[in-house]
């Protein structure tokens, strides 16, 4: 009669899959260093990761086995800094299990969007060039007859002249002051006198004017969620520095140079 098979345990972090010396190495350790890896490997499969990653270990542990001395300080605080920015990084995690709620992505959205007024956006064309007489002779040009993008084309020294002076919808705020003080006052359809900025002379087209309206809230939910993630993290965090007993003076003394300085880790 054959011998009862054994069942094999659940694979878990603590699953030793390769020893050197007797120093173990777990599947814990190889996921973690999985997950480390830059962004290309996630192209790889992980029947092909799995022996690369276990034998990196190996030859790790080997050479660390092989290190002669006391830990170098370098070392040390590397360890202290790594073990302090995953810490902190499992304070964040559990405090966004339950911060980001519906009501509170909801609070911000009506606190961003609710009251906002309706913008007006802008659809216009250009024509740039370099002194107010070319700028001047264009107006009188489009004012004879010729089409605007034809013109554009031929005479504007801007980016968008080959385009036919075309700079899309834009709203307050994306444009110079003077050009976009001359825009905020023509109809549609108007041809501009001639607007001086930093860039040169411009005649402007104003050819549609729309109104754009608050987008909605799923629009925006990913936006909220980080920025409600963001708050409340920052209140936390603010929260418990301004409890503990913070010392920053040993800070004063000391050359921001020094932040350079790797000798001094030695």
């Amino acid at each position: 009669m054959a011998a009862p098979v054994l069942a094999q345990e659940e694979p878990s972090p603590d699953t030793v899959v390769a020893t050197v010396d007797g120093t173990e190495i777990t599947l814990g350790h190889m996921i973690l260093v999985r997950r480390a890896l830059p962004q290309q490997y996630n192209q790889l499969l992980d029947e092909v990761l799995f022996p690369g990653i276990l034998d990196q270990l190996v030859q790790q542990t080997a050479l660390q086995h092989s290190f002669e001395g006391d830990t170098p300080p370098r070392v040390a605080m590397a360890l202290e800094n790594e073990e302090r920015s995953l810490m902190a990084a499992e304070v964040v995690g559990k405090i966004l299990e339950t911060a980001v709620t519906d009501a509170a992505i909801q609070a911000a959205y009506d606190e961003q969007y609710a009251q906002a007024e309706a913008e007006t956006e802008y659809q216009a064309a250009h024509i740039l060039v370099e002194t107010e007489e070319e700028a001047q002779a264009i107006v009188e040009e489009l004012e004879g007859g010729a089409e605007f993008a034809a013109v554009a084309r031929e005479k504007s020294t801007g980016p968008s002249g080959p385009n036919g002076g075309s700079l899309g919808w834009f709203g307050q705020g994306m444009m110079v002051p003077p050009f976009e003080a001359a825009v905020m006052e023509m109809e549609v359809g108007d041809i501009s006198a001639p607007v001086q900025t930093q860039f040169g002379w411009h005649v402007i087209q104003l050819n549609e004017t729309r109104i754009k309206e608050a987008p909605t809230l799923e629009e925006v939910r990913g936006e909220l969620r980080a920025k409600v993630e963001q708050d409340v993290v920052k209140a936390h965090i603010d929260g418990l520095v301004e409890n503990a007993n913070v010392d920053r003076s040993g800070s004063e003394a000391i050359d921001p140079k020094l932040l350079s300085n790797m000798d001094l880790t030695e």
